[in-house]
Formats: structure tokens, C-alpha cells, sequence
């Protein structure tokens, strides 16, 4: 059976959303973050990143990782485009041509908007988005995103989705990193098309089931 090692409140929710659509059956094996402990390597400590036996699965001690059946991955990017090729499906590349696409938009996504778009989780997640000093931060990380939210954009006001009009595990993991911006709406004020199709992702029941489990996470 899949494994994935994580907690909701995580990158693990890309994997949890694909899992969710593609309803797979998994057992969550909760590791927390590290730096939510106070003494991650206390006798007593939850599981977690630097946890031994952990890292044993995963060195590096980043989460999620996964293990299919023994093929261990611990890039979420890569888990994500693994399952969806390996269980088929709509989710799932058509032909070589849809798998680069999927691929140049999950690269695209990690390397153009998460680092930025993080910043604004980070500043929100800490209450300071709603100080002058927050909003000072988040309108600069907006003038550093305008340019690949541009590309967005003008790809969503001709296209519905990501890759070959259709929901896809590009759309889950290029909607997972555009959210961590989701907090400072001028920047989708600015790219409603993109705003648009960000909604859309997110009305799907795969996204709120697994927001729910996130929410109900202790």
C-alpha cells in the first residue's frame, strides 16, 4: 500500500489532493515539521523531520515523502507526477507531448512563483499581513510575481486548465504553489483569469476534502 509520510499542514497536500482525486487508498504516517517542537529530539517527541527513524526513509528529512510499494520518492513534485502517470486516467498525460506541458508547468510554478509566493504565506501565516509593514512586504513580492502571474494570465484567458483543457496533475500542482500567495488579493485583482481558474481548481470536491482534513488536523 502507499505510504505517505506528512502532516496536511504541508507540501503533503499536493500529494493528499492528487490522492483525493484519483482516490487512492494510502496510510498517512504523520511526521511533523521540526521546528513546531520545542525539543524535536526529546525522548518523548512526536515523529518528525529530524527524527531518526525518519530519516532513515528520507536523509534529507523533508516532507512528504512516499513510498510506493518500495519506490521511495521524496520530492512532492515527483510524487505527484508519478502517481498520476501510474494510475492513468484524465489526470494523467495523454501522449509525450501532455507530459512535457505537465512537466514545464509543475518546473515552472517551482522555480518562477513558490520562493516569492511563500512570502506572503509566511507574512499572513504570522499575522502580518494585516499590519503596513505586511503590506509593504506582499506589494513587493507582487512586483516580483507580476511577470510570471503575466504568463498566468494570459494563458488562463484562453484556457480553462493547465494542460489540454482538463483538469490535470499540472493544475494540482501548479494551483498548490499559486495559493501560497492566495492571501494578498491585489495580485489576483490584478490577474483575475488566473484568480478565476484558481477558484475553479479549488471548487472541485477532491480540494475540499482534503481542505477539510487539513482544517480538522491536530
Amino acid at each position: 500500500m502507499l505510504k505517505i509520510y506528512g502532516v496536511y499542514k504541508s507540501r503533503a497536500t499536493r500529494i493528499l489532493w492528487l490522492a483525493e482525486e484519483l482516490r487512492l487508498s494510502f496510510e498517512l504516517v504523520p511526521v511533523l515539521q521540526a521546528y513546531k517542537l520545542a525539543d524535536p529530539m526529546a525522548p518523548d517527541a512526536r515523529l518528525n523531520t529530524r527524527s531518526p527513524e525518519f530519516l532513515k526513509v528520507n536523509p534529507m528529512g523533508s516532507i512528504p515523502t512516499i513510498d510506493d510499494d518500495g519506490l521511495v520518492l521524496n520530492e512532492s513534485l515527483a510524487q505527484t507526477l508519478y502517481l498520476a502517470k501510474k494510475h492513468g486516467g484524465p489526470l494523467a498525460p495523454k501522449d509525450i507531448a501532455e507530459e512535457a506541458l505537465m512537466q514545464q508547468w509543475t518546473l515552472f510554478g517551482a522555480t518562477s512563483i513558490e520562493t516569492e509566493a511563500l512570502k506572503i504565506s509566511q507574512c499572513n501565516n504570522e499575522g502580518r499581513l494585516s499590519t503596513e509593514a505586511g503590506q509593504s512586504e506582499a506589494k513587493v513580492v507582487a512586483r516580483i510575481l507580476a511577470r510570471p502571474f503575466g504568463v498566468l494570465e494570459k494563458h488562463f484567458a484562453a484556457h480553462d486548465y493547465a494542460v489540454g483543457d482538463r483538469f490535470t496533475v499540472a493544475d494540482i500542482n501548479l494551483g498548490e504553489i499559486v495559493r501560497y500567495a492566495q492571501a494578498y488579493q491585489p495580485l489576483f485583482d490584478a490577474h483575475p483569469k488566473t484568480g478565476a481558474w484558481l477558484k475553479r481548481i479549488q471548487d472541485r470536491p477532491g480540494f475540499k476534502a482534503m481542505w477539510q482534513k487539513r482544517d480538522d488536523e491536530k
